[in-house]
């Protein structure tokens, strides 16, 4: 099995999907073969690569990851589509020890056919991001540069680390990404330098600049490497799974 990556933040708008769709297209252009899932019931990662959400997701009614997983336009980039059908978002996220249990499970038994799994969760600490995070081998937080970057990351810090002390849990540190930075505001360098200090080596030397790119490509239904593969932001997300591969 390869590395499996819960792309995790409780705050929204930190660049969460925006980095999972990017590094997963990277590291498929690296070479590797490279699963995008989708638990985000906003789906976001589905119609970021241009695919439109399923009826029914297939964590909810028990099918193979096989059976639900389509191909992107990338080469060796697969897709589980997210669902925005209430009953299943509803069924996703209840506070279930054996649906919680079945997913783990379900998720396990799916990823065996790729190098990288990259999991899409909700911007939440609910009991969909715990199952996510039991079933990852890292956890990778983007912390966006602006004042509230540092606000509840205690919180997820302890339920990563209650995770980390389950019995079959296999949870590390990935890493940590500082996304929408911009040098050349104060605020960004101060930031910077305070996740720099509390999180040490696990911060990744490569950040995500803000970039009109980035913003535009899902629109296009790609990532900003095939989008606009000169740009900024497609060379900072070419240099994070850079970095990726090498902490293997």
């Amino acid at each position: 099995m390869g590395r499996i990556f819960c792309v995790a933040n409780q705050k929204g708008g930190v660049g969460k999907t925006t980095t999972a769709l990017n590094l997963a297209a990277a590291l498929a252009r690296s070479g590797a073969q490279t699963l995008l899932v989708d638990l985000d019931p906003q789906c976001n990662a589905t119609t970021g690569l241009g695919r439109q959400p399923t009826h029914q997701h297939p964590l909810v009614h028990g099918e193979a990851i096989r059976q639900g997983v389509t191909a992107s336009d990338v080469p060796r980039l697969d897709l589980l589509p997210g669902s925005r059908s209430f009953r299943d978002v509803e069924l996703l996220t209840r506070d279930d020890p054996r649906q919680s249990a079945r997913l783990r499970e379900q998720l396990g038994m799916g990823f065996n056919a790729y190098d990288f799994v990259l999991i899409d969760c909700p911007p939440s600490l609910g009991p969909l991001t715990k199952t996510a995070l039991s079933s990852s081998t890292e956890v990778f937080m983007p912390i966006q540069c602006e004042y509230f970057a540092m606000e509840g990351l205690a919180q997820m810090i302890e339920v990563i680390r209650d995770v980390m002390q389950g019995g079959n849990s296999r949870l590390q540190f990935g890493g940590i990404v500082l996304t929408m930075y911009d040098p050349s505001l104060e605020l960004t360098h101060e930031v910077d330098e305070e996740v720099r200090e509390f999180f040490g080596e696990i911060v990744f030397q490569t950040v995500i600049p803000r970039d009109v790119a980035v913003s535009e490509a899902p629109s296009h239904g790609k990532s900003v490497i095939d989008y606009r593969p000169r740009s900024r932001g497609a060379r900072a997300y070419i240099e994070l799974c850079m970095e990726v591969l090498e902490r293997d």
